[in-house]
């Protein structure tokens, strides 16, 4: 079954929503909010002239480079975050999400084209949601999505942090399943993109509550339960790794 699962709200036009009240039935899914530039501006003062001349990220980029995090060891091997090129990786993502397990809480079965339009809406979006694939040891094993919780629908309805990041997981192979692999890459990640996102403060999780799986895996990876969030769609735990917390948990 699937390790996680994404928060998405159902989809409807960015117009009929109020982005004010989190109640709004008609919440937008992450990609519909268009950032106004005058909020774009603001994300772009906090790269200083010291970041520039270290070396920062280029100023949009809101994720810091995920391209270019790199690998990271964990127990299980070597792992790397790989961004998605569709037509290189859609049949094998297309494949995962046509699992009744994945299916359930995805909702991105059918044919290629379903998935597609998912990816798609991501890659060509202004970079606040990354979709990658997960690739163990140089095996392509899992479908992750890295993206801004606070530029995120989710921000209505938690405390968000500026650059608070949020990650989305399924481990596609049924034999990499149910035997621990998603808590360990899981708590790699999540620190990971503590260490390469240096203004980001925690890492954020919603799985259903239904998946239990899914939120034991973020639990074993050193994720905090934080509170439940009813989210338009589902009710949702909200699962938090801090990073002043991530050498004890």
């Amino acid at each position: 079954m699937a390790t996680a699962d994404p928060t998405r709200a159902p989809a409807s036009p960015a117009a009929t929503a109020d982005p004010r009240d989190p109640c709004d039935e008609n919440a937008d899914d992450t990609l519909d909010l268009e950032l106004p530039p005058e909020v774009r501006a603001l994300f772009d003062e906090d790269v200083t002239a010291d970041d520039r001349a270290g070396g920062a990220t280029p100023l949009d980029d809101l994720l810091d480079g995920v391209a270019d995090w790199g690998p990271v060891g964990t127990p299980a091997g070597t792992f790397q975050l790989v961004p998605v090129r569709p037509e290189r990786d859609l049949p094998v993502i297309a494949r995962w999400m046509n699992d009744p397990a994945v299916a359930e809480f995805w909702e991105l079965a059918g044919r290629p084209e379903v998935a597609e339009r998912h990816l798609r809406a991501q890659l060509d979006g202004d970079g606040r949601s990354m979709p990658c694939v997960g690739v163990l040891d140089g095996v392509p094993m899992s479908y992750w999505e890295v993206y801004r919780a606070d530029l995120d629908p989710l921000a209505r309805y938690y405390p968000a942090r500026p650059h608070d990041t949020g990650l989305h997981l399924l481990i596609g192979p049924v034999a990499d399943r149910a035997r621990g692999l998603g808590g360990t890459l899981l708590r790699a990640v999540a620190d990971h993109a503590l260490r390469r996102r240096p203004r980001c403060t925690r890492v954020i999780a919603e799985p259903d509550l239904r998946n239990t799986p899914s939120v034991a895996a973020f639990l074993a990876a050193g994720f905090r339960f934080s509170a439940e969030v009813e989210l338009p769609g589902k009710r949702a735990a909200l699962l938090v790794r801090d990073r002043v917390l991530r050498h004890v948990l």
